[in-house]
């Protein structure tokens, strides 16, 4: 079976926490184990700057450019192609795939990666509406992006939907390939829980107006209220925790609620454990990998109807409500009339273990990779063709900036010859594949990480 070259590119990336953080990392490590040569592109981080090797033989470049807002790097279009241009050509990539619709710095890899010859693949991992501006503006871009992309992979059925409206694609070059999670890190543990007649609801979510605080804040004196016996773990950060901190001061919950802060990663399982109920309030998901954990660990999941999370698990695993206060009241009543025995937590484990799978998400990700390499290159002239159709007058500057950047790389090519750039070092931990393999790779510690004994690539 022949090795792949691939090249991950987003600017959400270790050591930044978040689904697609998690995604590329997990992803990339079993793709290394079935015999791939994997790196990863991402923009610096504070003193992070330059090339790294985490365990396993992932090569990480922390390229030297600015976030600009949302932790993403500040549109350019061109400025980057000279660098980008230099890594891909070093590492002698096959496929750069890129990840993330509000990642600049995909996006534009993609774009110069399409103009030098090379396959793409996109994976889109939220779900966007087609109303307000901001989602307008993000959807306009995408569509010029996607025209790039050889192939689309989408974490839910949901999420497929959606990107085949937002970005008018031909469905059958969109696939579904759902998240993962690590089960050998997420067991279950019923000593830790809180002894009866105390029960534990448990919130590990970022902050923010998306995750839904603000139905948070309404459910949790509620369910205090009607029930003396239910307890309050959440963990998380963001600009939404003055809101939880004036809701603890106005109800005088300091004894029932208790406020983690943020939770590294690695320490997830630790607060998982000690609950019996897990709480999702997000007003939309693409697919919701913290349900999946919680599950994993033996809780009963509660969350709100949205996007892809009634995709995720079977109902006897979770209890959905709409995204309102009284209805996910409703729900965590639900829940506390019908909490599982202790005994029953792995049982659920198991099954989750069953339904997700790293190692089966990098399988079907290669059999995407094997398709789109043998995809014949389409002429210059047809590529200009097909960005027509994101707008009469979008789709005209478009192919304006795509004949700009085809002009930068000849004269790149003219400039520094493919054939004059140095080759990158290959690390032996990048071994022949030898069969299934049975471990997963665990999240990355600082201990996991090797700074390359080399200066960032200077053009």
């Amino acid at each position: 079976m022949e090795r792949l070259k691939i090249c991950m590119v987003s600017d959400f990336f270790h050591p930044g926490l978040g689904g697609v953080e998690m995604h590329i990392y997990q992803l990339s490590e079993c793709l290394i184990q079935r015999g791939h040569k994997v790196i990863v592109l991402t923009h610096k981080r504070g003193q992070r700057q330059g090339v790294r090797y985490m365990r396993n033989g992932l090569k990480v470049y922390y390229l030297p450019f600015l976030p600009f807002h949302d932790n993403c790097t500040l549109p350019t279009f061109l400025s980057f192609f000279p660098l980008i241009r230099k890594v891909l050509l070093r590492e002698a990539v096959d496929i750069v795939h890129g990840h993330q619709a509000t990642s600049n710095l995909a996006h534009e890899c993609i774009l110069h990666a399409r103009t030098m010859g090379y396959h793409t693949i996109y994976t889109d991992h939220s779900l966007f509406g087609f109303a307000d501006a901001a989602c307008i503006h993000v959807n306009k871009l995408l569509k010029f992006f996607l025209t790039n992309v050889e192939h689309c992979v989408c974490v839910s059925h949901t999420n497929r939907e959606n990107l085949v409206l937002r970005a008018a694609l031909n469905p059958i070059n969109v696939s579904v390939i759902p998240n993962a999670v690590d089960t050998r890190r997420f067991q279950p543990d019923a000593s830790q829980r809180s002894k009866k007649p105390w029960v534990t609801v448990v919130v590990v979510s970022r902050l923010t107006y998306r995750k839904g605080v603000n139905l948070l804040v309404g459910a949790v004196p509620e369910i205090c209220r009607r029930h003396q016996h239910v307890r309050w773990l959440i963990g998380g950060s963001g600009p939404k925790q003055l809101l939880l901190d004036e809701m603890i001061e106005r109800e005088n919950l300091h004894d029932r609620v208790e406020l983690l802060g943020a939770v590294p990663h690695e320490d997830v399982r630790k607060v998982l454990v000690r609950g019996h109920i897990f709480l999702n309030t997000s007003l939309t998901e693409a697919f919701c990998i913290a349900i999946v954990e919680a599950a994993a660990c033996g809780l009963m999941v509660v969350s709100t109807n949205v996007g892809g999370v009634p995709e995720v698990l079977p109902p006897h695993m979770t209890k959905l409500a709409a995204p309102r206060v009284d209805a996910v009241v409703e729900a965590l009543e639900d829940a506390l009339l019908s909490l599982p025995p202790p005994e029953a937590a792995q049982s659920v484990h198991e099954e989750v273990e069953k339904m997700y799978s790293w190692q089966d998400v990098a399988e079907r990700t290669e059999r995407v990779y094997r398709e789109v390499v043998l995809k014949p290159s389409i002429p210059l002239r047809e590529r200009f063709l097909r960005f027509l159709r994101v707008g009469p007058v979008s789709g005209k500057l478009f192919i304006l900036l795509v004949a700009l950047d085809t002009l930068l790389c000849w004269f790149l090519d003219w400039w520094q010859p493919r054939e004059e750039v140095e080759m990158a070092w290959d690390s032996p931990a990048w071994r022949p594949f030898e069969g299934p393999q049975q471990d997963i790779p665990q999240k990355p510690t600082k201990t996991a990480e090797i700074s390359a004994p080399i200066c960032l690539l200077q053009l």
